[in-house]
């Protein structure tokens, strides 16, 4: 069932037992709107209906929809109604200033009471936060955003509407994809992206499903700890044979509908944690599952939230969480998310808080996030994220393999020198490369390209490139303790993002 009629059915419920006081969360009055006239309607329900641009609505079976003015507080009008008759509904939409103890929010309180003695309703439909005097006399029911089916069912009517003024080449599939991309946004955003999408394309084309997630995109604007990451318009990736393996069959289940997980019981996979050797291309990894995906990627970096002032870290934390689920599907990257997340620091309360709030989202969230932490030094990470479910699996970079840091070679000739190396010159490379990281090759042979800028008619020879890398001090000399460190936790504790040598 979806939201929408769920919160219908709930909102009837409560209707019809009177309840003296229901809050309908959500941020779309259009949205909830239209549940509480479909209710009317269906159920021969009369109820009077406040906006401060409409005024006052009356609605229902037993009176034509009307308006009218009141030159007077709207809530005093609710409260004369119900001292001169019983069984009476008055809703308020978009209602403000009731967070705090105010005159407003305790006018408001005595027509609760009024009604509860008057065997009436009132119902408001907000978003913002309520008077805890307030809340404890009511009863709340949440209408989220539109889900999955709701979504494929408003495209559907669209196309109906448009498929014989324009051309339409969705099929079914895409229409689900479509809806899975375009999921948390309202009714009004679905309507304007879809209407753009059609007018600016003089149809609705295979090719441009993919630009819809970056239209979506565009609605919302970036928190000081969650950024957007421009991504390249290519991107090739050497190695990680059996990490790309793994995120093709994820892929699917990724953007599988949800009607089809609830079948098997399966949620969206929540990512990767991935650890390894440093410049071993695991901070690239989210760049290459956003691009192939057709998703975007935001940076979340954590230590953005903390404050100084008490509440203020988890306030923001849960700001942060809520764009996140609001810009989904996506991908986050959390770079080296053992500085973010240790708990060397025992007595720090305030870490230890924000600590709980992301584990919680990481492990109940049902929003299509993917999720790639990177780490160098996985063992400052605090135990609690190594639990099951909170990543869809942990995978090790190692240095690359002789196969790996040819095609690497090759790679960044190709793209930097513009050259293409015979087999034999790429073998030379490679045979002194050993204990070299992928960031090593790359910076080794982008100073061969740095000299051609400087010195133009310069000759590039596999003599230059090999000279420019074996000048370069690689990690595994540099620093040989930390990835033999990183190699004893990736053997026992991690999958390899590697296929062996041979295989």
């Amino acid at each position: 069932m979806s939201n929408y009629h769920r919160a219908k059915e709930e909102l009837l419920i409560y209707i019809k037992a009177r309840t003296p006081f229901i809050v309908i969360e959500s941020g779309e009055r259009e949205r909830a709107e239209k549940m509480l006239f479909e209710l009317a309607t269906e159920n021969r329900i009369s109820f009077d209906y406040y906006t401060e641009a409409r005024q006052l609505a009356t609605i229902g079976s037993q009176s034509a929809h009307s308006s009218s003015d009141i030159d007077h507080d709207p809530l005093e009008y609710a409260m004369n109604k119900f001292k001169k008759s019983r069984n009476n509904i008055f809703a308020i939409g978009d209602i403000t200033r009731i967070e705090n103890d105010n005159a407003y929010s305790r006018e408001l309180l005595n027509l609760i009471y009024l009604a509860r003695e008057s065997s009436s309703s009132v119902i408001i439909i907000t978003a913002d936060p309520i008077w805890s005097r307030l809340s404890a006399l009511g009863v709340f029911t949440k209408l989220d955003y539109p889900n999955h089916d709701e979504i494929a069912a408003m495209i559907d009517e669209f196309i109906e509407q448009y498929k014989r003024m324009f051309r339409v080449e969705w099929t079914e599939a895409d229409i689900s994809y479509v809806a899975t991309v375009l999921k948390g946004l309202s009714e009004i955003q679905l309507q304007n992206i879809l209407s753009a999408e059609i007018i600016s394309k003089n149809g609705l084309y295979r090719e441009g499903i993919t630009e819809l997630a970056k239209k979506k995109d565009r609605l919302f604007g970036d928190l000081c700890a969650v950024q957007k990451v421009a991504l390249p318009r290519e991107i090739r990736v050497s190695g990680m044979e059996n990490l790309k393996e793994w995120l093709v069959s994820k892929r699917k289940v990724f953007f599988a509908t949800d009607a089809v997980l609830d079948k098997f019981e399966l949620k969206v996979p929540k990512g990767i944690l991935l650890s390894g050797v440093p410049g071993c291309g695991k901070s690239f990894c989210s760049k290459m599952i956003a691009k192939e995906w057709g998703l975007p990627l935001y940076k979340f970096d954590i230590g953005n939230l903390f404050d100084k002032w008490m509440g203020e870290s988890e306030r923001k934390m849960r700001e942060a969480l809520d764009f996140i689920d609001n810009v989904s599907p996506c991908v986050i990257w959390i770079d080296e998310i053992e500085k973010m997340l240790s708990t060397s620091d025992t007595s720090n309360d305030t870490g230890n808080r924000v600590l709980g709030q992301f584990l919680f989202w990481l492990q109940e969230s049902h929003s299509r996030v993917f999720l790639v932490a990177t780490a160098n030094n996985v063992r400052k990470l605090p135990p609690e994220l190594f639990r099951k479910g909170r990543f869809s699996e942990i995978f090790f970079a190692d240095l690359p393999t002789e196969c790996e840091r040819a095609d690497t070679v090759r790679l960044y000739c190709e793209k930097s020198l513009h050259m293409t190396l015979s087999d034999e010159d790429v073998a030379s490379i490679v045979a002194v490369t050993d204990g070299y990281s992928y960031s090593d090759i790359e910076m080794a042979i982008k100073e061969v390209a740095q000299q051609i800028i400087v010195h133009p008619d310069i000759e590039i020879t596999i003599e230059k490139i090999l000279s420019q890398i074996q000048s370069i001090v690689p990690i595994a000399k540099s620093n040989p303790e930390l990835v033999e460190d990183c190699r004893e936790w990736g053997r026992d504790k991690a999958i390899s993002v590697s296929k062996k040598e041979g295989n």
